[in-house]
């Protein structure tokens, strides 16, 4: 079992910056991708960003490009999100989620293919 925890969300005007760090915990087996996702209120969960076990490949939703950057530590188990610009629709919860790579090789990878999720963190933007 895995156990993702979030952290660094927060209130922040329009234009400013917040980073998002996810700490990956438990016995895993073999590689894994980690990715973000965010949920505004009356909308489904999207996926945000992407990233695999080498950070060779990295995804970004067209909304969040040029604008966030995730990275990894694989030395301790955690990926952070850089979000800068911020504007007011990228108000929601984000969510980090962990995907086992084992038989696994979607890129991206669909929501339902993740296994385990943090319990998300509250990011607001003001305008």
């Amino acid at each position: 079992q895995v156990q993702a925890v979030e952290s660094g969300g927060g209130l922040v005007q329009a234009g400013g910056s917040l980073r998002l760090s996810c700490a990956a915990s438990g016995r895993t087996v073999g590689t894994y991708t980690m990715g973000w996702f965010r949920q505004a209120p009356g909308k489904e969960r999207e996926s945000v960003a992407a990233i695999s076990w080498s950070a060779r490949n990295t995804y970004y939703a067209d909304s969040v490009k040029g604008r966030f950057t995730i990275s990894r530590d694989n030395t301790k188990n955690t990926v952070n999100l850089q979000m800068n610009n911020l504007k007011p629709e990228d108000t929601a919860v984000y969510y980090c989620a962990v995907r086992s790579d084992l038989r696994r090789s979607s890129w991206p990878p669909p929501l339902y293919e993740y296994d385990y999720w943090g319990q998300g963190t509250q990011v607001t933007v003001s305008s």
